[in-house]
């Protein structure tokens, strides 16, 4: 074990600028904010192709879907691993104008394999996400890392509010016009990148690119390095399938049982996204200051679990709404365990790392829709014993109380852990 960015700043790393921080923030930001303005029009482009055949565009769309989050799986180690092997600012930034010049593509699609190969690029150039942990974790010393994931996480809300709103707007105009907004948000991040962003990983501290531990299966021999690094991966696993219940049945279950219309169901995800904003940035730091990573991580994950259980057996709309501040609290887990995580890995493996969990947090993309929406499906169908249509986030609880057995597990399996 490793005391991370601390010890690599004290032996050498060069100095990095304030504005590093402030880049890696708006880089994630600026990510999802292009992956969000497409989420209104590319259905409907889809829908184009295949001559306004919405069941056949539906399933293409799937099956898009499925291939982004193929290569998130299959790239996020290969990208993390070679950050350790040439730094992070240049995978960073050919991600950058890799992503801007991938958007450029769909936005000029003349077909539908065109506009799948742009999804697939696309799927490939995102995965720098976890470099840009990785680069947290390398200038940032152990005891302040949840904080700033915390700050860092914010992104994520905060691009999900912006992108689908600006998205809509641009649409109305020109369904590619987004696709254009994306290309030149991800372009101007790059620029500004080339001249703000220090390398964070000096030359002594990196490692050798080996395929064996790039490719997913083998980033998972990392994870199993100790039992407390495993522990937390399960947990990440099962945390993020558990998570996948709101993108997938949300806005079914909101319009099925409490009769939502798309700006009710629109005005309560910015609701979400506020409330996950507002713990991400502000309270993250002060919690496990005063409760520590540990205590904070399981805190998360039982707030996790009470909200799911809110959000499934809330009868009316304003009970549901109850359940976002108690949710947004669960994001406390995800920031208190990367920090956990990094500190049980050296700074040469902190890209590795990070590849390997979003990895595996991909993974859950492709299990989590099935899972839930066929829970969703079953018990409002004839057929179920039951009439509850709360299932898949009663479901999503009970992962949840597992996350929290497992996690209480983990961290007394070790003591190497601070």
């Amino acid at each position: 074990m490793s005391d991370g960015a601390g010890e690599a700043v004290a032996q050498g790393t060069a100095p990095v600028r304030r504005g590093a921080v402030a880049f890696i923030f708006v880089t994630i930001l600026l990510d999802m904010v292009a992956l969000g303005v497409i989420m209104p029009v590319l259905p409907k482009l889809i829908e184009g192709f295949v001559d306004n055949d919405t069941a056949h565009a539906a399933r293409i769309f799937g099956l898009f879907g499925t291939a982004w989050a193929l290569m998130q799986f299959v790239f996020s180690p290969v990208l993390g691993a070679l950050s350790d092997r040439f730094g992070r600012r240049p995978v960073v930034l050919l991600s950058n104008f890799g992503l801007a010049a991938d958007y450029v593509l769909m936005a000029l699609a003349p077909s539908l394999t065109w506009l799948f190969i742009g999804r697939v690029i696309s799927g490939i150039t995102s995965a720098s996400i976890s470099t840009a942990f990785a680069y947290i974790a390398d200038i940032t010393p152990p005891e302040r890392r949840a904080a700033i994931f915390g700050r860092i996480g914010a992104a994520f809300g905060a691009g999900f509010i912006l992108g689908p709103a600006l998205g809509g707007l641009l649409g109305d105009i020109d369904p590619r016009l987004p696709f254009w907004a994306a290309a030149a948000l991800s372009f101007a991040n790059a620029l500004y990148g080339l001249f703000v962003l220090p390398e964070s990983l000096v030359p002594e501290k990196r490692a050798p690119f080996h395929w064996r531990s790039a490719n997913p299966v083998g980033a998972l021999h990392l994870l199993r390095s100790n039992a407390a690094l495993a522990g937390l991966s399960i947990v990440n696993f099962i945390a993020q399938v558990a998570h996948v219940v709101l993108p997938s049945t949300f806005v079914l279950y909101a319009t099925y049982r409490y009769g939502w219309d798309s700006k009710t169901v629109g005005l309560t995800l910015a609701m979400v996204g506020i409330c996950a904003m507002v713990v991400q940035g502000l309270a993250i730091g002060p919690i496990v200051g005063v409760l520590g990573e540990r205590k904070a991580l399981v805190l998360g994950l039982c707030c996790g679990a009470i909200g799911f259980v809110i959000f499934g057996a809330a009868p009316t709309g304003p009970l549901f709404w109850i359940g976002i501040p108690v949710m947004s609290l669960w994001g406390i887990s995800g920031a208190a365990m990367q920090s956990l995580m990094t500190r049980l890995v050296a700074p040469d493996q902190q890209g590795q790392l990070q590849g390997a969990t979003a990895s595996v947090q991909s993974v859950s993309q492709l299990v989590g829709p099935f899972l839930f929406t066929l829970t969703f499906s079953y018990f409002i169908g004839a057929s179920a014993p039951l009439h509850l249509p709360g299932a898949p986030f009663l479901l999503a609880a009970a992962l949840m109380v597992v996350c929290v057995m497992i996690a209480m597990r983990a961290l007394n399996a070790t003591k190497t852990v601070p």
